[in-house]
């Protein structure tokens, strides 16, 4: 290849380039706006008997000295000041030539992120600046082990249309959506639904179903690396509660399901399996009962399915 040829290929990848950048969202600040329960500060120039510090009512007003009610509701810092500024010439308590009001935001109320769900820290985060999902995400603590692998983001520009988003940042391969979080959004990080497998098994614990409806019996063995040396495979327990809160016993023969002689029964959201030690039928049965009470202590697995 020549010199010109190499030159115009260089010029044409520097192009498509420069294009590929044309087309990524800019990623920008969005205007913070005062809302109900903000304090403002408002300063009017060299008159402080007018000046001091509001609270936005329930209805978007500030009472201002000598003016009352003014509502600066949805506006950004300056647009109020430019209001506060026009009530008070209106009234003729200030002259237009040298009238100057400014505002500034001491507290915002109404401008942080809800970040809810499986994390450990939910609460209220703020949003000032540039705040991506997993930002808010990592300030709440991060994700407990119990989450799925979706995230609910609720613009309070559009409530009734929220947005599903992967987010797995534990996965072999890391999913971490580039997503703008806007003031006032809400971040709910749903539960998944939990299998627990106990007892005499390699690894006991919790699975976590990530998206799955059910696991059957064969499945969650396999999770929990099958069955201990003196598992009692012929005599399974599978504690399921009812929608009644009730609790139901049923015994499995584990080994049948491998053998294809027996169906191999679908495990729902909160199931235990319970795979006792041969011959000790009562430590079967007093494990069986505290497994009914599943405390912090039980391991989670969310990463069982990568």
């Amino acid at each position: 290849m020549n010199m010109i040829a190499i030159v115009a290929s260089v010029v044409c990848l520097l192009a498509q380039e420069s294009a590929t950048a044309a087309q990524q969202p800019s990623l920008s600040a969005p205007p913070l706006r005062i809302g109900s329960g903000d304090l403002i500060e408002v300063n009017i120039f060299d008159d402080p008997d007018l000046s001091g510090r509001f609270r936005v009512d329930e209805k978007g007003n500030v009472k201002l000295p000598l003016l009352g009610a003014v509502r600066v509701e949805g506006q950004t810092a300056a647009e109020a000041g430019t209001t506060i500024e026009r009530e008070y010439v209106a009234a003729d308590i200030l002259n237009s030539g040298n009238a100057s009001a400014t505002v500034l935001i001491s507290e915002y109320a109404t401008q942080g992120v809800f970040v809810n769900g499986q994390v450990k820290s939910p609460g209220l985060y703020p949003a000032l600046g540039i705040r991506m999902l997993n930002d808010l995400i990592t300030a709440a603590g991060g994700i407990l082990p119990t989450a799925t692998s979706k995230v609910v983001i609720t613009r309070k520009a559009d409530p009734e249309n929220p947005i599903t988003v992967d987010y797995n940042p534990e996965a072999l391969t890391p999913e971490i959506p580039r997503v703008q979080i806007f003031p006032g959004d809400t971040i709910t990080v749903p539960r998944a639904g939990i299998v627990y497998v106990l007892g005499d098994v390699n690894r006991s614990g919790g699975f976590v179903l990530e998206g799955r409806r059910a696991l059957t019996v064969e499945e969650a063995m396999a999770l929990a690396g099958g069955g201990g040396r003196a598992a009692a495979l012929s005599r399974a327990y599978l504690v399921r509660t009812l929608d009644d809160g009730r609790k139901m016993e049923v015994m499995l023969s584990i080994n049948q399901i491998y053998k294809g002689k027996a169906p191999d029964v679908a495990l729902r959201d909160g199931d235990i399996l319970y795979v006792p030690t041969s011959n000790r039928r009562l430590a079967a049965e007093q494990a069986i009962s505290s497994a009914l009470n599943i405390g912090t202590s039980i391991t989670i697995y969310k990463t069982a399915y990568q």
